[in-house]
């Protein structure tokens, strides 16, 4: 595909700003810059003025795939994203007789994991808004339930037990691990983990890579089960959380190292309307900076694996949670959730003691007989009570 053709409907002005700023260059149609959006916004003919101005002439808007990935990935770099939202060449065509094949090259081979999935999820999220326009699942959530207070649920659990409240985790498999449990039914581990004291659950709604789906999320919670549930996605568009809310996500999870500010920003907004918490996922200290600088948040998390190398250490929590950043998250009373290596109430005391008041546990759990009476295993005694 040599360009991308941005068809935009007419809408109301936010949403207009909205679908343009994905690609995060919204502004520059109505400031004047030097940048290639601004050359073809002008070959469109669309000036400042009224936004049905811009409602009209906005369908004729074209701009080249490779110049909207080559400006969007200069906003991220300029903010320390080192995840690419897309490949910034696209894949090169090439032609033998009759048969199409592309090379692969720096500019259009995932750098890790991470990565790799993101790309992925762009196409796949593409294709399920073909098929569940943005307007069916706001319908759709004119029937179901109102959100749970997810936050609440963890700050009730630390204050009950002197402990981290527990988000466990649903998951299938992981790219680094592979199948973590063969005999997986979802409705019966998400049971056992209320049973055993967890104060939230994660669901693992991606299926390429892990194994889930937002059928199991749905399954969940049509079950019954009263625990406030995570939708562990790998967000990439808005999209995906008015999805998630319609299968019964009370939360959802933003990852710094994917998004950038502009983004978290208006996704954050879009679960306060929608009654949803956002757990902001961190990785490093300019990660940490980042989202402690954007209003409204109100909940971290502390990742301690690279997702790069997918190595743990759990003194990252403690080196974020240290000096200043410390000190700012108890002035706003942010909490902040410890993510990954967490494997025995020696490693729950570590995290609770850098500052933690909520920890989310997978691997250590799910892959035990009974989830449930793992989790006594791992905090060195019974939480259910």
């Amino acid at each position: 595909m040599e360009g991308l053709c941005l068809t935009l409907q007419p809408l109301p002005s936010s949403a207009i700003q909205r679908r343009l700023s994905t690609f995060n260059f919204h502004n520059r149609l109505t400031k004047p810059s030097s940048c290639a959006p601004l050359r073809a916004h002008q070959k469109s003919g669309i000036t400042e003025g009224s936004d049905s101005a811009l409602e009209g002439k906005v369908s004729d808007l074209k701009i080249s795939e490779q110049e909207v990935n080559i400006y969007q990935n200069e906003v991220v770099e300029s903010q320390g994203i080192k995840i690419r939202r897309r490949p910034p060449t696209g894949p090169p065509m090439h032609y033998v007789g009759p048969f199409e094949f592309r090379l692969q090259n720096e500019g259009n081979t995932p750098r890790n994991i991470l990565e790799e999935i993101v790309w992925h999820k762009d196409k796949e999220v593409s294709q399920m808004k073909e098929r569940k326009p943005l307007y069916t699942l706001k319908k759709a959530l004119d029937n179901v339930p109102p959100a749970q207070d997810f936050i609440g649920a963890l700050r009730s659990a630390h204050q009950r037990t002197g402990l981290p409240g527990l988000i466990a985790e649903v998951k299938k498999a992981s790219p680094s691990r592979g199948i973590l449990r063969e005999d997986f039914n979802p409705v019966e581990i998400a049971q056992a983990y209320e049973k055993g004291g967890a104060a939230c659950l994660s669901v693992l709604t991606d299926e390429k890579y892990f194994k889930g789906s937002y059928e199991n999320l749905q399954a969940i919670r049509e079950a019954g089960v009263k625990c406030p549930l995570l939708l562990k996605e790998f967000i990439v568009e808005a999209w995906q959380i008015y999805y998630g809310r319609s299968k019964g996500a009370d939360a959802v999870l933003l990852i710094a190292s994917v998004l950038p500010d502009l983004d978290i920003k208006y996704m954050i907004k879009i679960c306060k309307i929608l009654g949803m918490a956002t757990l902001v996922e961190v990785h490093d200290e300019r990660e940490m900076d980042r989202v402690l600088a954007i209003e409204g948040v109100d909940l971290i998390g502390i990742n301690n694996r690279n997702l790069e190398t997918f190595e743990v250490d759990l003194g990252i929590t403690k080196k974020l949670l240290e000096g200043e950043r410390g000190e700012l998250i108890r002035q706003k009373d942010i909490l902040v959730v410890g993510e990954s290596g967490l494997f025995t109430p020696e490693d729950i005391a570590f995290v609770q003691e850098a500052g933690v008041k909520a920890v989310l546990v997978g691997e250590s759990l799910i892959k035990q007989s009974d989830p449930g009476k793992a989790i006594s295993t791992l905090f060195g005694r019974d939480i259910s009570e």
